[in-house]
């Protein structure tokens, strides 16, 4: 699914650099990122984690190409999207960025096969209704390709989303909250299903979450607090959806925390 041969595989997907964003509110000043680094590989899989307020949505509208930084730099797939004007940026959206969000943002009134065939239309791709087919059946949807979202289980509206972000093999999907509105069998589907396309097809994955179990499914978690990193750990042994158990209890989710962390402190979650 990935055809992108042409790239170097050693070019990060994503290379920002000393990344600010101030927001200005009258006569305060209101910086929400504070210099960020980052790098991600091509085919990593990544939660960015940090409490209410720690500037995580802020960079994910930054990584996201749906806002600009106040400075730094941002390569994507070796393009620096932080000098693009609007046109160029929606292009790069539409082409390289595959978004899921916590609400599905699907269109009421529509087959799950034109849901999944708009970015193509948008792209100007031939033989949509054949990759938007193959995109459903991916995520294990080949007999709902008719189905409006109101005869969809909330889980199967995610994965019409999660189709939807990979229909036109992006470089990059973002997913903000992806399991958030979903019970916790969906939501487990739904996390099988992007690890299987990170471990099987090489996507390369950033989920934005305040929820340490679900990022304990990623392979590494990036902390944010007050718009810095505070911490970058890789996760030794990621959790498998298919056969991880929800802890009930909160203390074992810090825990399950702690572990992934390897004995870092992790009162930063909230």
């Amino acid at each position: 699914m990935n055809n992108n041969h042409h790239q170097p595989d050693t070019q990060p997907v994503i290379q920002i650099q000393g990344i600010i964003k101030t927001y200005h509110l009258g006569e305060i000043e209101l910086q929400v990122l504070r210099g960020i680094d980052l790098t991600i590989q091509r085919g990593e899989f990544v939660s960015i984690m940090g409490p209410s307020g720690s500037g995580k949505s802020t960079l994910m509208n930054i990584l996201g190409a749906l806002d600009q930084p106040t400075a730094g730099t941002y390569y994507l797939d070796g393009t620096d999207v932080s000098k693009l004007g609007e046109r160029e940026l929606a292009r790069i959206r539409n082409k390289k960025i595959g978004f899921v969000f916590q609400n599905f943002n699907l269109l009421k009134r529509t087959s799950a096969l034109r849901q999944v065939e708009l970015p193509l239309m948008y792209a100007g791709v031939r033989g949509r209704a054949q990759k938007a087919r193959a995109a459903l059946e991916a995520v294990g949807l080949a007999d709902r390709v008719n189905h409006q979202p109101s005869e969809l289980s909330g889980g199967q509206q995610q994965r019409v989303a999660i189709a939807r972000a990979l229909v036109n093999e992006p470089s990059l999907i973002l997913a903000d909250e992806p399991t958030g509105n979903l019970d916790s069998r969906s939501g487990k589907e739904v996390m099988q299903i992007f690890q299987r396309l990170n471990r099987e097809q090489g996507i390369t994955t950033v989920f934005v979450t305040h929820d340490p179990w679900i990022a304990r499914h990623t392979d590494r978690v990036i902390m944010l607090r007050d718009g810095s990193i505070t911490a970058d750990q890789r996760i030794k042994s990621p959790l498998d959806a298919a056969t991880a158990e929800r802890p009930t209890e909160a203390a074992e989710l810090h825990e399950v925390l702690e572990t992934a962390y390897n004995g870092v402190k992790t009162e930063a979650v909230s």
